[in-house]
């Protein structure tokens, strides 16, 4: 068979007929299948063979069999046209509002005390979206919304990002966790120098991404003594009580260890107040699905946290 200048352009009819003729034993079978004449299935099937530049079926055989790469052909087929399917589906459901996907990066570890009910109802009333939870510390979220592989950030430290708005969802203050005992403990207000010489324990993010840096020591030019990280808040606070150094939490996350008087907490100066927010893609906005998250978010730490404001 001669064939003509070789240009690749597969479709989708292809993969269906190239599947199709694998599965049947004529090529009339295929063409009830497909609903075609046998006319417009040889048609077909020559313009398929002229596109790649390969013979794909073995025509004088019974039953009719492809090609080698007929079979490489078919092998694809097999994997893309159900993948191909559900996407269809999936993007039906979220544009009548019924689906979606809601992939979710938490740059707070102590946020979990608010989310994991929220999340709960959710999943009742949303059954059908494809929740996912991803922890904030490995990765940049900002930069993973951007590109799409996740549809909602949880942080405290918004940016002027395009196409990204940030929604706020409460306001907290920033306390100091003490262990009892501590020298500190004998100030009314504990000042930025009072931390040079302490030993600070922090999750193991960037210093611009912790309120105690950003608002209270740099501003003062004041750098800790020391440092230690750990990625779990309850570590964090055996730490603390163990006198192994000091930690700033929000207020809401320092209340289930102060109220059992494990540890002591302290404002930072005359107090540090901050927000979270949810981050989100702006055209992600105009989805059902994220809209009823936002407003259970917004809600949902107001039956579970203490201390916290709703923001203006």
């Amino acid at each position: 068979m001669l064939f003509g200048p070789f240009r690749m352009n597969i479709q989708r009819k292809h993969l269906q007929l190239i599947q199709a003729i694998d599965e049947c034993e004529t090529l009339v079978q295929v063409a009830e299948r497909l609903h075609l004449t046998p006319s417009a299935l040889s048609h077909q099937l020559r313009e398929l063979e002229s596109r790649i530049g390969l013979s794909l079926v073995r025509r004088k055989t019974k039953p009719v069999a492809l090609t080698a790469a007929g079979q490489r052909l078919c092998e694809t087929a097999v994997d893309v046209l159900p993948r191909l399917h559900k996407l269809e589906q999936d993007l039906l459901r979220q544009a009548s509002g019924d689906g979606g996907r809601l992939h979710i990066a938490i740059e707070c570890h102590s946020c979990y005390l608010w989310l994991m009910p929220t999340f709960d109802q959710y999943r009742q009333q949303w059954s059908q979206i494809d929740l996912d939870i991803a922890g904030g510390f490995s990765f940049d979220g900002f930069d993973a919304l951007l590109a799409g592989d996740l549809d909602l950030v949880v942080t405290a430290d918004p940016e002027d990002l395009p196409g990204i708005s940030f929604v706020p969802l409460f306001n907290y203050e920033c306390v100091l966790t003490l262990p009892h005992g501590h020298a500190l403990l004998d100030k009314d207000i504990i000042e930025a120098q009072d931390l040079k010489s302490e030993t600070l324990i922090i999750y193991p993010v960037p210093h611009k991404k912790l309120d105690l840096f950003r608002q209270f020591l740099h501003p003062s030019g004041v750098e800790p003594a020391h440092l230690r990280t750990s990625e779990l808040t309850v570590m964090m606070m055996a730490l603390v009580a163990g006198g192994r150094g000091l930690c700033a939490l929000p207020n809401w996350a320092a209340e289930e260890y102060t109220s059992r008087d494990y540890v002591v907490r302290r404002s930072l100066g005359k107090g540090v107040f901050c927000s979270l927010y949810a981050a989100v893609r702006d055209d992600s906005l105009e989805m059902t699905y994220m809209q009823e998250f936002l407003l259970l978010a917004k809600d949902m730490p107001f039956e579970h946290l203490k201390g916290i404001v709703r923001p203006s």
